[in-house]
Protein backbone atom coordinates (compact mmCIF):
# COMPACT_ATOMS: atom_id res chain seq x y z
CA UNK A 1 0.00 0.00 0.00
CA UNK A 2 1.14 3.04 -1.13
CA UNK A 3 1.96 6.22 1.45
CA UNK A 4 -0.67 8.24 -0.70
CA UNK A 5 -3.21 5.79 -0.17
CA UNK A 6 -2.29 5.23 3.92
CA UNK A 7 -3.14 9.55 4.12
CA UNK A 8 -6.04 9.22 1.90
CA UNK A 9 -7.30 6.46 4.17
CA UNK A 10 -6.00 8.16 7.45
CA UNK A 11 -6.85 11.85 6.51
CA UNK A 12 -9.83 12.02 4.57
CA UNK A 13 -12.04 8.84 3.96
CA UNK A 14 -14.78 7.20 6.54
CA UNK A 15 -15.27 4.08 6.55
CA UNK A 16 -18.25 1.91 6.99
CA UNK A 17 -18.33 0.50 10.24
CA UNK A 18 -14.59 1.51 10.57
CA UNK A 19 -12.55 1.78 13.60
CA UNK A 20 -10.50 4.80 12.63
CA UNK A 21 -8.37 5.10 15.62
CA UNK A 22 -6.30 1.77 13.74
CA UNK A 23 -5.33 3.96 10.74
CA UNK A 24 -3.68 6.31 13.36
CA UNK A 25 -1.75 3.50 14.73
CA UNK A 26 -1.01 2.33 11.60
CA UNK A 27 -3.74 -0.43 11.22
CA UNK A 28 -4.88 -0.40 7.43
CA UNK A 29 -7.90 -2.34 5.93
CA UNK A 30 -7.43 -4.43 2.75
CA UNK A 31 -7.72 -1.84 0.01
CA UNK A 32 -9.15 -3.78 -2.92
CA UNK A 33 -7.61 -2.43 -6.36
CA UNK A 34 -8.69 -4.93 -8.76
CA UNK A 35 -10.49 -8.58 -9.66
CA UNK A 36 -10.99 -11.68 -11.90
CA UNK A 37 -13.18 -14.04 -11.95
CA UNK A 38 -13.98 -14.90 -7.79
CA UNK A 39 -10.78 -13.21 -6.75
CA UNK A 40 -10.05 -9.43 -5.94
CA UNK A 41 -6.21 -8.27 -5.74
CA UNK A 42 -5.01 -5.64 -3.27
CA UNK A 43 -2.64 -2.87 -3.70
CA UNK A 44 0.38 -4.95 -2.82
CA UNK A 45 -0.39 -7.34 -5.70
CA UNK A 46 -1.73 -9.80 -2.67
CA UNK A 47 -4.73 -11.81 -4.48
CA UNK A 48 -7.67 -13.69 -2.21
CA UNK A 49 -10.65 -15.95 -2.97
CA UNK A 50 -13.46 -13.59 -2.40
CA UNK A 51 -15.58 -16.15 -0.52
CA UNK A 52 -18.15 -13.41 0.97
CA UNK A 53 -19.13 -11.80 -2.55
CA UNK A 54 -18.18 -8.89 -1.14
CA UNK A 55 -20.88 -8.91 1.42
CA UNK A 56 -22.91 -10.82 -0.46
CA UNK A 57 -23.53 -8.73 -3.57
CA UNK A 58 -20.83 -9.98 -6.56
CA UNK A 59 -23.35 -12.94 -7.61
CA UNK A 60 -21.41 -13.08 -11.04
CA UNK A 61 -17.78 -12.46 -9.98
CA UNK A 62 -15.88 -10.12 -11.46
CA UNK A 63 -15.18 -10.92 -15.02
CA UNK A 64 -18.41 -9.86 -16.86
CA UNK A 65 -16.52 -6.20 -16.60
CA UNK A 66 -16.98 -5.74 -20.94
CA UNK A 67 -21.00 -6.99 -20.83
CA UNK A 68 -21.92 -4.29 -18.53
CA UNK A 69 -19.86 -1.94 -19.76
CA UNK A 70 -21.67 -1.97 -23.23
CA UNK A 71 -24.70 -1.80 -21.52
CA UNK A 72 -24.08 1.28 -19.64
CA UNK A 73 -22.45 2.86 -22.49
CA UNK A 74 -25.36 2.33 -24.72
CA UNK A 75 -27.80 3.75 -21.67
CA UNK A 76 -25.64 6.60 -21.10
CA UNK A 77 -25.50 7.58 -24.73
CA UNK A 78 -29.36 7.19 -25.16
CA UNK A 79 -30.75 8.63 -21.63
CA UNK A 80 -28.23 9.20 -18.81
CA UNK A 81 -30.70 10.02 -16.13
CA UNK A 82 -34.65 10.46 -15.75
CA UNK A 83 -36.39 9.96 -12.39
CA UNK A 84 -39.44 7.67 -11.62
CA UNK A 85 -41.06 10.59 -9.51
CA UNK A 86 -44.22 10.38 -11.28
CA UNK A 87 -42.31 10.06 -14.52
CA UNK A 88 -40.79 7.01 -15.93
CA UNK A 89 -38.43 5.70 -18.18
CA UNK A 90 -38.44 2.29 -20.84
CA UNK A 91 -35.26 0.35 -18.73
CA UNK A 92 -37.21 0.92 -15.41
CA UNK A 93 -40.50 -0.41 -16.97
CA UNK A 94 -38.43 -3.71 -19.22
CA UNK A 95 -37.01 -4.32 -15.21
CA UNK A 96 -40.44 -4.08 -13.24
CA UNK A 97 -42.16 -6.28 -16.30
CA UNK A 98 -39.17 -8.90 -16.12
CA UNK A 99 -38.87 -8.93 -12.38
CA UNK A 100 -42.96 -9.18 -12.12
CA UNK A 101 -42.51 -12.70 -14.84
CA UNK A 102 -39.54 -13.91 -11.83
CA UNK A 103 -42.01 -13.18 -9.15
CA UNK A 104 -44.03 -15.30 -7.31
CA UNK A 105 -47.64 -15.32 -8.55
CA UNK A 106 -49.67 -12.37 -7.98
CA UNK A 107 -46.79 -10.20 -7.53
CA UNK A 108 -46.58 -7.91 -10.46
CA UNK A 109 -45.21 -4.47 -9.36
CA UNK A 110 -41.63 -2.97 -8.18
CA UNK A 111 -40.96 -0.10 -6.18
CA UNK A 112 -37.23 0.86 -7.10
CA UNK A 113 -34.46 2.47 -4.78
CA UNK A 114 -30.86 2.69 -4.60
CA UNK A 115 -30.19 -0.43 -2.76
CA UNK A 116 -31.40 -2.68 0.58
CA UNK A 117 -31.81 -0.49 3.24
CA UNK A 118 -34.18 1.47 1.10
CA UNK A 119 -35.95 -1.04 -0.05
CA UNK A 120 -36.78 -2.18 3.76
CA UNK A 121 -37.65 0.91 4.40
CA UNK A 122 -39.91 1.34 1.56
CA UNK A 123 -41.56 -1.79 2.32
CA UNK A 124 -42.81 -0.58 5.96
CA UNK A 125 -44.04 2.80 4.06
CA UNK A 126 -45.75 0.64 1.72
CA UNK A 127 -47.71 -1.20 4.36
CA UNK A 128 -48.39 1.80 6.47
CA UNK A 129 -50.16 3.52 3.61
CA UNK A 130 -51.96 0.54 2.83
CA UNK A 131 -53.08 0.40 6.00
CA UNK A 132 -53.84 3.75 6.11
CA UNK A 133 -56.07 3.75 2.91
CA UNK A 134 -57.91 0.68 3.99
CA UNK A 135 -59.24 2.40 7.30
CA UNK A 136 -56.57 0.99 9.91
CA UNK A 137 -54.22 3.87 11.05
CA UNK A 138 -53.67 1.72 14.25
CA UNK A 139 -51.67 -0.51 12.45
CA UNK A 140 -48.01 1.29 13.35
CA UNK A 141 -46.25 -1.84 14.95
CA UNK A 142 -43.86 -4.68 12.64
CA UNK A 143 -42.48 -7.80 13.91
CA UNK A 144 -39.09 -9.11 13.46
CA UNK A 145 -36.50 -11.58 14.36
CA UNK A 146 -34.43 -10.80 17.42
CA UNK A 147 -31.36 -11.21 15.87
CA UNK A 148 -32.06 -10.00 12.37
CA UNK A 149 -30.62 -7.45 10.80
CA UNK A 150 -32.56 -5.54 7.70
CA UNK A 151 -30.27 -2.14 6.76
CA UNK A 152 -29.04 1.16 8.38
CA UNK A 153 -31.23 3.91 7.75
CA UNK A 154 -33.27 4.82 10.81
CA UNK A 155 -37.09 2.93 9.42
CA UNK A 156 -34.79 -0.22 8.99
CA UNK A 157 -32.63 -0.41 11.83
CA UNK A 158 -35.64 -0.16 13.70
CA UNK A 159 -36.50 -3.75 12.32
CA UNK A 160 -32.95 -4.91 12.96
CA UNK A 161 -32.38 -6.81 16.54
CA UNK A 162 -29.31 -5.78 17.09
CA UNK A 163 -28.71 -3.32 19.96
CA UNK A 164 -25.51 -2.40 19.03
CA UNK A 165 -26.17 -0.91 16.13
CA UNK A 166 -29.59 0.83 17.51
CA UNK A 167 -28.84 1.62 20.89
CA UNK A 168 -26.67 5.11 19.74
CA UNK A 169 -29.44 6.37 17.98
CA UNK A 170 -32.28 7.32 20.46
CA UNK A 171 -35.39 5.69 20.28
CA UNK A 172 -36.95 3.17 17.34
CA UNK A 173 -38.40 5.29 14.47
CA UNK A 174 -40.79 1.98 14.46
CA UNK A 175 -42.23 0.26 16.97
CA UNK A 176 -41.39 -3.30 16.83
CA UNK A 177 -41.99 -6.63 18.70
CA UNK A 178 -39.51 -9.03 18.48
CA UNK A 179 -39.98 -12.96 17.55
CA UNK A 180 -37.34 -16.29 18.19
CA UNK A 181 -34.94 -16.65 15.22
CA UNK A 182 -35.57 -20.36 13.42
CA UNK A 183 -32.62 -21.28 14.98
CA UNK A 184 -34.05 -21.08 18.21
CA UNK A 185 -36.74 -24.06 18.05
CA UNK A 186 -38.51 -26.28 16.27
CA UNK A 187 -41.84 -25.13 14.23
CA UNK A 188 -44.14 -25.47 17.30
CA UNK A 189 -42.22 -23.52 19.45
CA UNK A 190 -41.35 -21.13 16.92
CA UNK A 191 -45.04 -20.38 15.12
CA UNK A 192 -46.44 -20.76 18.85
CA UNK A 193 -43.72 -17.92 20.32
CA UNK A 194 -44.56 -15.98 17.26
CA UNK A 195 -48.78 -15.54 17.65
CA UNK A 196 -48.24 -14.94 21.34
CA UNK A 197 -45.77 -12.45 20.99
CA UNK A 198 -48.35 -10.78 18.01
CA UNK A 199 -51.05 -11.36 20.73
CA UNK A 200 -49.34 -9.41 23.36
CA UNK A 201 -48.55 -6.48 21.24
CA UNK A 202 -52.46 -6.25 19.88
CA UNK A 203 -52.64 -7.78 16.70
CA UNK A 204 -54.89 -4.90 15.31
CA UNK A 205 -52.19 -2.52 15.54
CA UNK A 206 -49.52 -4.77 13.58
CA UNK A 207 -49.00 -2.95 10.10
CA UNK A 208 -46.35 -6.05 8.90
CA UNK A 209 -44.11 -9.13 10.09
CA UNK A 210 -40.57 -9.13 8.01
CA UNK A 211 -38.22 -11.86 7.53
CA UNK A 212 -35.49 -13.65 5.97
CA UNK A 213 -35.76 -16.87 4.04
CA UNK A 214 -32.71 -17.31 5.30
CA UNK A 215 -31.30 -15.12 8.13
CA UNK A 216 -27.83 -13.79 7.78
CA UNK A 217 -27.22 -12.33 11.26
CA UNK A 218 -26.26 -14.88 13.50
CA UNK A 219 -24.88 -17.35 11.03
CA UNK A 220 -27.56 -18.33 8.17
CA UNK A 221 -30.74 -19.80 9.87
CA UNK A 222 -32.43 -21.78 8.28
CA UNK A 223 -36.59 -22.33 8.54
CA UNK A 224 -37.97 -25.48 9.49
CA UNK A 225 -40.92 -27.07 6.63
CA UNK A 226 -43.73 -25.15 7.15
CA UNK A 227 -42.88 -22.02 9.19
CA UNK A 228 -43.40 -19.97 6.25
CA UNK A 229 -47.40 -21.46 5.94
CA UNK A 230 -47.48 -20.39 9.59
CA UNK A 231 -46.26 -17.28 9.29
CA UNK A 232 -48.52 -16.81 6.08
CA UNK A 233 -51.59 -18.27 8.18
CA UNK A 234 -50.87 -15.70 11.04
CA UNK A 235 -50.75 -12.55 8.20
CA UNK A 236 -53.96 -13.42 7.06
CA UNK A 237 -56.04 -14.23 10.49
CA UNK A 238 -54.36 -10.98 11.97
CA UNK A 239 -54.93 -8.77 9.16
CA UNK A 240 -51.23 -7.86 9.04
CA UNK A 241 -48.75 -7.75 5.55
CA UNK A 242 -45.82 -10.10 5.28
CA UNK A 243 -42.46 -9.47 3.96
CA UNK A 244 -39.56 -11.42 2.40
CA UNK A 245 -36.54 -9.84 3.08
CA UNK A 246 -34.49 -11.04 0.14
CA UNK A 247 -31.96 -8.36 0.15
CA UNK A 248 -29.01 -11.10 0.65
CA UNK A 249 -30.98 -14.24 -0.71
CA UNK A 250 -32.43 -13.11 -3.80
CA UNK A 251 -30.89 -13.85 -7.39
CA UNK A 252 -29.27 -17.31 -6.98
CA UNK A 253 -27.54 -17.39 -3.39
CA UNK A 254 -30.53 -20.42 -2.43
CA UNK A 255 -30.23 -21.76 -5.87
CA UNK A 256 -33.47 -19.69 -7.14
CA UNK A 257 -34.43 -16.45 -7.92
CA UNK A 258 -36.28 -15.88 -5.08
CA UNK A 259 -35.68 -18.31 -1.61
CA UNK A 260 -38.79 -17.65 0.36
CA UNK A 261 -40.57 -21.55 0.40
CA UNK A 262 -44.35 -22.40 0.48
CA UNK A 263 -46.20 -19.55 0.11
CA UNK A 264 -46.34 -15.71 -1.29
CA UNK A 265 -45.71 -12.88 0.51
CA UNK A 266 -47.22 -9.51 0.19
CA UNK A 267 -43.90 -7.91 -0.29
CA UNK A 268 -40.11 -8.77 -1.28
CA UNK A 269 -37.35 -7.17 -1.13
CA UNK A 270 -34.32 -7.50 -2.73
CA UNK A 271 -30.92 -5.50 -4.03
CA UNK A 272 -27.22 -6.59 -3.96
CA UNK A 273 -27.86 -9.13 -6.31
CA UNK A 274 -30.54 -7.72 -8.57
CA UNK A 275 -27.52 -6.07 -10.61
CA UNK A 276 -24.39 -8.33 -9.39
CA UNK A 277 -22.79 -5.41 -7.95
CA UNK A 278 -22.57 -3.84 -10.86
CA UNK A 279 -24.17 -0.79 -10.41
CA UNK A 280 -26.37 0.35 -7.19
CA UNK A 281 -30.00 -0.89 -7.06
CA UNK A 282 -32.81 -2.20 -5.05
CA UNK A 283 -36.33 -2.57 -4.97
CA UNK A 284 -40.01 -3.79 -3.38
CA UNK A 285 -41.89 -6.28 -4.99
CA UNK A 286 -45.35 -5.95 -4.10
CA UNK A 287 -48.25 -8.10 -4.55
CA UNK A 288 -51.75 -6.94 -6.38
CA UNK A 289 -53.55 -6.34 -3.30
CA UNK A 290 -50.97 -4.37 -1.63
CA UNK A 291 -50.37 -2.04 -4.66
CA UNK A 292 -54.74 -2.02 -5.00
CA UNK A 293 -55.19 1.38 -2.82
CA UNK A 294 -52.39 3.08 -5.23
CA UNK A 295 -55.00 2.57 -7.85
CA UNK A 296 -58.08 3.98 -6.64
CA UNK A 297 -58.44 7.96 -7.13
CA UNK A 298 -57.37 10.26 -5.67
CA UNK A 299 -54.89 7.92 -3.93
CA UNK A 300 -50.98 8.38 -4.75
CA UNK A 301 -47.97 6.60 -3.43
CA UNK A 302 -47.04 9.37 -1.10
CA UNK A 303 -43.09 8.21 -1.31
CA UNK A 304 -40.24 8.48 -3.53
CA UNK A 305 -36.83 8.20 -4.29
CA UNK A 306 -34.60 10.49 -6.92
CA UNK A 307 -32.53 7.56 -7.82
CA UNK A 308 -34.15 5.01 -7.28
CA UNK A 309 -34.65 2.98 -10.34
CA UNK A 310 -31.90 4.73 -12.18
CA UNK A 311 -31.84 3.99 -16.30
CA UNK A 312 -28.10 2.94 -15.69
CA UNK A 313 -29.09 0.84 -12.91
CA UNK A 314 -31.64 -0.62 -14.33
CA UNK A 315 -29.89 -1.45 -17.92
CA UNK A 316 -27.19 -3.52 -15.54
CA UNK A 317 -29.84 -5.25 -13.82
CA UNK A 318 -31.47 -6.09 -17.44
CA UNK A 319 -27.91 -7.01 -18.33
CA UNK A 320 -27.29 -9.01 -14.85
CA UNK A 321 -30.67 -11.45 -15.93
CA UNK A 322 -29.62 -11.75 -19.00
CA UNK A 323 -26.22 -13.61 -18.20
CA UNK A 324 -28.05 -15.65 -15.67
CA UNK A 325 -29.98 -16.98 -18.31
CA UNK A 326 -27.63 -17.29 -20.72
CA UNK A 327 -24.74 -19.06 -18.53
CA UNK A 328 -27.00 -20.76 -16.52
CA UNK A 329 -26.38 -19.23 -13.60
CA UNK A 330 -28.69 -21.06 -10.94
CA UNK A 331 -28.42 -24.50 -13.05
CA UNK A 332 -24.53 -23.77 -11.48
CA UNK A 333 -25.88 -23.29 -7.87
CA UNK A 334 -28.27 -26.20 -7.73
CA UNK A 335 -25.76 -28.74 -9.35
CA UNK A 336 -22.89 -27.76 -6.81
CA UNK A 337 -25.30 -27.11 -3.68
CA UNK A 338 -24.91 -30.10 -2.33
CA UNK A 339 -21.29 -30.70 -2.89
CA UNK A 340 -20.90 -27.49 -0.62
CA UNK A 341 -22.95 -28.28 1.59
CA UNK A 342 -21.23 -32.03 2.32
CA UNK A 343 -17.80 -30.21 2.47
CA UNK A 344 -18.88 -27.58 4.86
CA UNK A 345 -20.29 -29.95 7.08
CA UNK A 346 -17.00 -32.14 7.05
CA UNK A 347 -15.85 -29.21 9.43
CA UNK A 348 -17.88 -30.99 12.03
CA UNK A 349 -14.54 -33.04 12.60
CA UNK A 350 -12.95 -30.29 13.87
CA UNK A 351 -14.05 -29.86 17.89
CA UNK A 352 -13.90 -26.08 17.93
CA UNK A 353 -17.07 -25.76 14.79
CA UNK A 354 -20.33 -26.30 17.25
CA UNK A 355 -22.74 -26.39 14.31
CA UNK A 356 -22.50 -25.73 10.53
CA UNK A 357 -26.03 -24.75 9.11
CA UNK A 358 -27.14 -22.62 5.15
CA UNK A 359 -28.03 -24.00 1.79
CA UNK A 360 -27.01 -23.24 -1.57
CA UNK A 361 -24.42 -20.83 -1.29
CA UNK A 362 -24.52 -19.52 1.98
CA UNK A 363 -23.17 -21.08 5.18
CA UNK A 364 -22.14 -20.48 8.39
CA UNK A 365 -20.09 -22.46 10.74
CA UNK A 366 -20.71 -21.39 14.53
CA UNK A 367 -17.38 -21.34 16.56
CA UNK A 368 -17.31 -22.88 20.46
CA UNK A 369 -14.69 -19.97 21.37
CA UNK A 370 -13.31 -19.87 24.82
CA UNK A 371 -13.00 -16.19 23.98
CA UNK A 372 -15.69 -15.21 21.25
CA UNK A 373 -13.60 -11.53 20.66
CA UNK A 374 -11.41 -13.75 18.86
CA UNK A 375 -13.79 -14.31 16.07
CA UNK A 376 -12.93 -10.57 15.06
CA UNK A 377 -9.10 -10.68 15.62
CA UNK A 378 -7.18 -13.64 14.61
CA UNK A 379 -9.55 -16.18 12.64
CA UNK A 380 -10.30 -12.99 10.02
CA UNK A 381 -6.37 -12.38 9.52
CA UNK A 382 -5.25 -15.67 9.34
CA UNK A 383 -8.03 -16.12 6.53
CA UNK A 384 -6.84 -13.60 4.77
CA UNK A 385 -3.19 -14.44 5.11
CA UNK A 386 -4.17 -17.64 3.34
CA UNK A 387 -5.96 -15.67 0.54
CA UNK A 388 -9.28 -16.28 1.87
CA UNK A 389 -11.76 -13.14 2.24
CA UNK A 390 -14.75 -14.86 4.35
CA UNK A 391 -16.81 -13.05 7.59
CA UNK A 392 -16.04 -13.63 10.69
CA UNK A 393 -19.40 -12.27 12.54
CA UNK A 394 -20.41 -12.09 16.65
CA UNK A 395 -23.85 -10.44 15.99
CA UNK A 396 -25.18 -14.28 17.83
CA UNK A 397 -22.89 -16.88 18.30
CA UNK A 398 -19.22 -16.28 16.76
CA UNK A 399 -19.78 -17.81 13.19
CA UNK A 400 -16.98 -18.00 10.00
CA UNK A 401 -19.55 -17.13 7.30
CA UNK A 402 -19.41 -17.25 3.51
CA UNK A 403 -20.93 -16.36 0.23
CA UNK A 404 -19.08 -17.53 -2.55
CA UNK A 405 -19.68 -15.76 -6.06
CA UNK A 406 -22.28 -17.75 -7.98
CA UNK A 407 -19.55 -18.52 -10.52
CA UNK A 408 -17.65 -20.84 -8.57
CA UNK A 409 -16.13 -23.95 -9.67
CA UNK A 410 -16.21 -26.94 -7.51
CA UNK A 411 -12.46 -26.38 -6.86
CA UNK A 412 -12.87 -22.92 -5.95
CA UNK A 413 -15.67 -24.76 -3.35
CA UNK A 414 -13.19 -26.95 -2.22
CA UNK A 415 -10.40 -24.05 -1.36
CA UNK A 416 -12.79 -22.41 0.49
CA UNK A 417 -13.76 -24.64 2.76
CA UNK A 418 -9.70 -26.60 2.90
CA UNK A 419 -8.52 -22.85 3.92
CA UNK A 420 -10.75 -22.55 6.81
CA UNK A 421 -10.59 -25.39 7.84
CA UNK A 422 -7.02 -25.36 8.36
CA UNK A 423 -6.62 -22.20 10.05
CA UNK A 424 -9.58 -23.31 12.35
CA UNK A 425 -7.34 -26.75 12.65
CA UNK A 426 -4.40 -24.38 13.01
CA UNK A 427 -6.02 -22.39 16.17
CA UNK A 428 -6.82 -25.33 17.79
CA UNK A 429 -3.67 -26.63 18.05
CA UNK A 430 -2.45 -23.00 19.22
CA UNK A 431 -4.95 -22.30 21.85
Amino acid sequence: MTDSVKRGLRDHLLLHFGQHAKLRDGEYPLVIDRAEGVHVIDTDGRRYLDALSCLFCAQLGYSYGDEFAEAATAQLKRLPFNTNWNTAHPPAIELAERLAGLAPDGINRAFFTSGGSEAVESAWKIARQYHVANGQPERVKAVARRTAYHGQTLGALALTGIPALKDPFGPPAIDVARVPNTGEGDLEFLLRETEETIIAADPGTIGMLIAEPVQNAGGCFTPPTGYWAGLRELADRYGFLLVADEVITGFGRIGEYFAVPEVVPDMITIAKGLTSAYAPMGAVLVSDRVAEPYFRPGQALSHGITFGGHPLAAAIALRNLEIFERDKILDGVRELAPHLRRRMHELHRLDVVKDVRGDGFFYAAELDLADPAQIKGAIPRRLREVGLIARADDRGAPVVQIAPPLVCEREHLDEIVDKIGNVLGEFLQEH
